[in-house]
């Protein structure tokens, strides 16, 4: 997958989680996952790195980029069970394959929380770690 992506964070790479469908990174204020070619994201899947995230941001707020280098399928009910993630505060795809586009659309209905699309991993990441750093500074103040 590669070391930060080509994404110059201030900090880098917390972990690296290989998994049978494919890579987690995790970083300071959010999460990149790639999924392998072919993959079917299920349920069962998903807890696995809904704890991953458990590990890494319990009671912090944090944000998920779903970087959908390959095709794969998706259980729509997995964002059911996200949407139940209070501190699950940005949700990020990146693409550029047109049929993922349209898909996020669809995925967006499901999920119905703040979910955007970019093109560029590097936007995606911005936006997600703006989002995260404004929640920590409510928080902070409140």
């Amino acid at each position: 997958m590669g070391k930060n992506l080509g994404y110059h964070l201030k900090s880098p790479v917390i972990k690296e989680y290989i998994l049978d469908i494919g890579t987690i990174m995790v970083y300071e204020d959010f999460m990149v996952a790639m999924f392998n070619e072919g993959t079917t994201l299920t349920l069962e899947r998903a807890y696995q790195i809904i704890g991953i995230s458990e590990i890494h941001y319990r009671n912090k707020p944090f944000g998920y980029i779903s970087y959908r280098k390959h095709s794969y399928a998706i259980d729509p009910i997995i964002y059911t069970y996200l949407r139940e993630l209070d501190n699950l505060i940005a949700f990020a795809v990146v693409t550029k394959k047109e049929i993922d586009m349209h898909n996020f659309k669809i995925e967006k209905m499901f999920y119905k929380n703040m979910m955007e699309i970019f093109i560029e991993f590097d936007n995606a990441a911005q936006w997600t770690r703006r989002r995260v750093k404004r929640m920590r500074n409510k928080k902070a103040i409140s």
